[in-house]
């Protein structure tokens, strides 16, 4: 019975880490949280002020990735929520189509973040559900390929 407690993957030249599979973030995780909490801040001045795209390009621009940045990546995935929570059904198309390429594939992985959570987190399936459709419109199926081969996960 004692093999198995051995750790296998210890003594497996060609186990993989998940530093090893994307560059890790180049900030200090203190940094990357503080950056996300000025994001938020900005974000809500501008979801005041009615601008959806704006609040939505600021949320996804230079997002949290890689290990030991847990919390700042929760704190962006709770300002991206918001987001989509306060946009009218009518106005996501237009949303979307504002967004460049690489901000529609970002939020195609926040979405699939939000629909990974148990229970949904704070959003209804229905919202992520909407979201997903009008984005795969406008971005296409390769925005999906393109978001499920990123090894940089939010």
């Amino acid at each position: 019975m004692s093999f198995r407690k051995i750790d296998i993957d210890a003594y497996d030249e060609d186990v993989l880490l998940e530093g090893e599979l994307c560059e890790p973030d180049p900030r200090d995780p203190t940094q990357v949280l503080s950056d996300a909490k000025q994001k938020q801040a900005a974000v809500r001045s501008t979801l005041a002020k009615g601008d959806i795209p704006g609040a939505l390009g600021i949320a996804l621009d230079s997002i949290p990735y890689g290990p030991n940045v847990d919390e700042a990546k929760n704190l962006t995935l709770q300002t991206v929520v918001s987001i989509l929570n306060s946009t009218k059904s009518s106005e996501i198309n237009n949303v979307v189509k504002a967004l460049s390429q690489d901000a529609q594939d970002t939020l195609m992985k926040y979405l699939y973040k939000g629909m990974g959570m148990p229970g949904w987190g704070d959003v209804s399936g229905s919202v992520l559900l909407g979201w997903h459709e009008k984005l795969t419109e406008v971005a296409g199926t390769g925005c999906i390929v393109r978001v499920m081969t990123d090894r940089r996960t939010v």
